[in-house]
């Protein structure tokens, strides 16, 4: 008998638990699609990946809620995919899905009424699955009050925000310009403009973002300089991150070329380190050398921790005498700005490395002395010091 209340109590607890877990139901895309048909109602698609921590989040803290699962099995067919595997990389690549989770409310024909993405809390999530329910509130409603009348910023707003709940910044382009294509360039230069250029303008050759550059000053007064050199930063970044993360470097030449014509200093810092991102990914150095030695001194020369870095990298891949002069002369100045022990110790292995022992001695000591003073370890910098004495 004890036994079987103790079997009872460990398939109770078992039980309890599964019920408060949040498993994915991996229904097959097409099955959800035929019995969303058969029951009327739109299906829901989330996309996910085990590793992401958003995903997790929202599975533990919001999807595994009885009240949030309720509110789901009721009004939607629903259907959770790994973006890792066969259905979830083809969704993905469907709906073109950059962020996780995403979650995408189709209707019977596979029309996208509505989207999110990015973890959010319980209540938050519940009223946006209310207004996924309302058709005055969903994609294809929106977009045709829009195109209806695309001078009226308030029908455009609802659209955008609408729109940039689920969707990438880049795939708000193309409403943003059907909007500012209505609006004049004396129009443009208003704080409610401002606000449209920088939440959907992502094309740097745009009339637009090309307007903004050469009227600054006339968008820093309506918004501040300070949202203005964000704008231009962020439509860099969003031009030449794609291109490095994917290790496109035909496009990446082309593209940095139109970056670098905007010729302003924080704009050709940006490409200069995705330069040199890209260049140590790729291994290409003759061109990460070509970068460092026009641009180093112009745009880094403050930073100690980014000289250092150049520093080490010429260190390791770059064998010519000349232009590892030119790297000691950037350690010098990080030495500078903060004599370190790092710095010390980087600065004696470049002089070993063109054969100038003497100056090589001169910084493992400094190093040395450094980490006895910190009381740090110091067996690399005792290493190139007995190499040293035995050459």
């Amino acid at each position: 008998m004890r036994f079987l209340f103790i079997l009872f109590l460990s398939v109770t607890f078992q039980t309890i638990t599964s019920q408060n877990q949040f498993v994915p139901v991996d229904v097959p895309y097409k099955t959800a699609l035929e019995n969303a048909k058969k029951e009327g109602k739109p299906l829901f698609v989330m996309l996910y990946a085990d590793w992401c921590p958003h995903c997790n989040l929202m599975k533990t803290e919001v999807l595994n809620d009885p009240a949030v699962i309720d509110f789901l099995n009721k009004n939607f067919v629903c259907t959770y995919k790994n973006i890792e595997k066969e259905e979830g990389i083809a969704l993905k690549n469907k709906f073109n899905t950059k962020s996780l989770p995403t979650f995408l409310f189709l209707d019977t024909n596979e029309t996208l009424i509505y989207a999110l993405k990015g973890e959010m809390k319980k209540a938050e999530f519940q009223n946006e699955l209310r207004y996924a329910l309302n058709p005055k509130m969903q994609l294809p409603y929106l977009e045709k009050e829009f195109l209806a009348d695309p001078s009226n910023s308030d029908k455009f707003f609802t659209y955008l925000n609408t729109l940039k709940k689920g969707k990438d910044r880049t795939e708000l382009s193309i409403p943003t310009h059907v909007y500012l294509n209505t609006q004049t360039d004396n129009q443009l230069v208003s704080e409610l403009n401002w606000r449209v250029i920088a939440n959907g303008v992502t094309d740097i050759k745009s009339r637009e973002f090309q307007f903004v550059l050469n009227h600054q000053k006339e968008f820093a007064a309506v918004a501040s300089q300070n949202r203005v050199d964000r704008k231009i930063e962020s439509i860099v970044n969003e031009l030449l991150r794609p291109l490095v993360d994917n290790l496109d470097t035909v496009n990446y030449y082309k593209q940095r070329e139109i970056a670098k014509s905007i010729r302003l200093q924080k704009t050709d810092s940006l490409v200069f380190k995705y330069d040199l991102t890209l260049a140590e990914r790729t291994e290409k150095w003759n061109f990460y050398k070509k970068v460092t030695l026009e641009d180093t001194q112009k745009l880094v020369w403050n930073d100690a921790s980014f000289l250092k870095d150049i520093g080490n990298t010429y260190f390791k891949h770059i064998k010519d005498t000349e232009s590892l002069k030119k790297a000691i002369s950037w350690v010098d100045r990080s030495l500078e700005l903060n004599d370190s022990y790092d710095g010390n110790l980087l600065e004696a292995k470049l002089y070993n490395k063109i054969k100038n022992k003497k100056k090589a001695l001169e910084y493992a000591k400094n190093a040395k002395a450094i980490a006895k003073e910190m009381d740090w370890n110091s067996k690399e910098v005792d290493v190139l010091l007995a190499e040293l004495n035995t050459k």
